[in-house]
């Protein structure tokens, strides 16, 4: 083929004309990346200058200085935790038996008439105390008064009619003596002495049952204690046996009923057969104010099936009226004392993997992990059988973030080491030992000073600079 050809001629310009429109291109994304690394080598620039060439405010210098030593102010990189110690002691524990009761009176009275009537009067105060027979209240008493004359008059002539029977008894044995008369007649008369006896003792019982019904219209206090509020008013009309008027409470003295576990009944009944007068303490609802305290007066004699539990009685003077009927209180039994336990506060006892620990206080500044045997608890003391001994310090605040060998520092809420006032701080030294002039006081005073001496060009740098905080 010709080379002058122009089919030949055409194709070559074809194949040319690309890659003269790629050179700009390729160019054009030469310059991007070019204009990105002068943009990373000015950041890069800036960065070095700040940090090793750009002067620092002794704030920011101080507080580099406290995080680098902080860093290694623990173990693992980890600062020293604070925390609050308490020093194991010897004393006494009582081994408390704790239950839900009730406060109950040994008299609970519900005052109701006997027989039926207008309510005359009303003998008592509301929240009064009254001793056994004091008046409280007055029956109408004139309708059994005139029933009692009635039944006297009756008692009156069957009493004639007896004595006149008995005097013809006595006629009719005169006469039988002599044959004046026949046996029947004197069986007959002595049967009718018999039955007129019987209506005398009959009229009498009827006297005697309205001199009662007269007694009872005045209604006294059936026990020693304090009345509670008025049920029926002056005037109203009673109904014998059914209409209350008053509740009568006995106080002083007063029972708590409680329930204890079916498995503590064996210690209790131990101590009570070896003739142990044991003491009972009466809490709030909140188990936190002893109300009252009393001794164990008797255990019931059955344990309730349903609930597993024992009733208890327990006698209370009560003679400041702390404990009241129906009161919600938690009884505590004190069966045994432990004597001489190592005690610790029950705020430092923990419980996870090596079961039952506390974190023991080595030295000053470093906690190990020691597990516990536990014996009675007393509420914020629990007694140590194993594990501990008297004098040891043990971690009662700040255990959340310890470990086995971690560095603390007591604080001053704790309880420290005896003689032992602890170094001062590393940041109040430093504090200090600094100059007047370092100080927050004089620091706007020194900035001043400064810019009068300082270059010009210092100046406006310092100028652009946010201050430390």
């Amino acid at each position: 083929m010709n080379e002058n050809s122009p089919i030949r001629t055409e194709t070559a310009r074809d194949y040319a004309a690309p890659a003269e429109t790629q050179a700009p291109a390729a160019r054009r994304g030469r310059g991007w990346l070019w204009l990105v690394l002068l943009l990373l080598l000015a950041g890069g620039g800036y960065y070095g200058y700040r940090t090793h060439y750009a002067p620092k405010s002794e704030g920011t210098t101080e507080a580099s200085g406290a995080r680098k030593g902080g860093r290694g102010a623990g173990r693992h990189g980890e600062p020293a935790q604070a925390v609050g110690i308490a020093t194991v002691t010897s004393g006494d524990v009582p081994i408390v038996l704790a239950g839900l009761g009730t406060v109950t009176p040994l008299d609970t009275v519900t005052v109701r008439s006997q027989i039926s009537g207008y309510l005359m009067e009303v003998g008592f105060r509301e929240g009064q105390t009254v001793k056994k027979g004091d008046f409280l209240a007055q029956i109408d008493s004139r309708i059994y008064e005139a029933q009692l004359a009635q039944y006297q008059g009756q008692l009156m002539r069957d009493q004639a009619q007896l004595q006149n029977s008995k005097l013809d008894l006595a006629r009719f044995q005169r006469l039988s003596q002599q044959d004046s008369i026949a046996k029947q007649n004197v069986d007959t008369q002595a049967a009718l002495v018999k039955q007129n006896e019987g209506t005398v003792a009959a009229d009498q019982a009827l006297v005697d049952q309205q001199k009662l019904n007269i007694a009872y219209t005045r209604i006294v206090s059936p026990v020693d204690g304090r009345v509670g509020l008025r049920q029926i008013d002056q005037g109203n009309y009673i109904t014998a046996a059914s209409t209350a008027l008053v509740v009568v409470t006995r106080l002083h003295p007063i029972s708590v009923v409680f329930t204890l576990p079916e498995d503590d009944v064996a210690k209790v009944m131990r101590r009570l057969r070896a003739g142990a007068k044991l003491t009972v303490s009466a809490y709030d609802r909140g188990d936190t104010k002893v109300l009252a305290t009393g001794t164990l007066e008797t255990v019931d004699n059955q344990i309730d099936t349903t609930t597993g539990t024992v009733k208890l009685r327990a006698l209370f003077d009560n003679t400041d009226d702390a404990l009241f009927p129906n009161q919600f209180v938690n009884a505590k039994l004190v069966v045994d004392t432990v004597r001489d336990a190592p005690i610790v506060p029950t705020a430092a006892i923990l419980r996870g993997t090596p079961g039952t620990y506390v974190y023991l206080l080595q030295g000053d500044d470093k906690v190990v992990v020691r597990p516990i045997t536990l014996g009675e608890a007393d509420g914020s003391r629990t007694a140590v059988t194993a594990g501990l001994s008297v004098g040891d310090r043990v971690v009662v605040d700040g255990t959340d973030r310890l470990r086995d060998g971690a560095s603390v520092r007591v604080t001053e809420g704790g309880t420290p080491s005896p003689g032992a006032a602890g170094p001062k701080p590393e940041g109040a030294k430093a504090e200090a030992a600094k100059p007047e002039s370092a100080r927050p006081e004089d620091a706007k005073a020194e900035a001043a000073k400064a810019d009068a001496v300082a270059p010009e060009g210092q100046k406006r740098e310092r100028r652009r600079r946010p201050a430390a905080p």
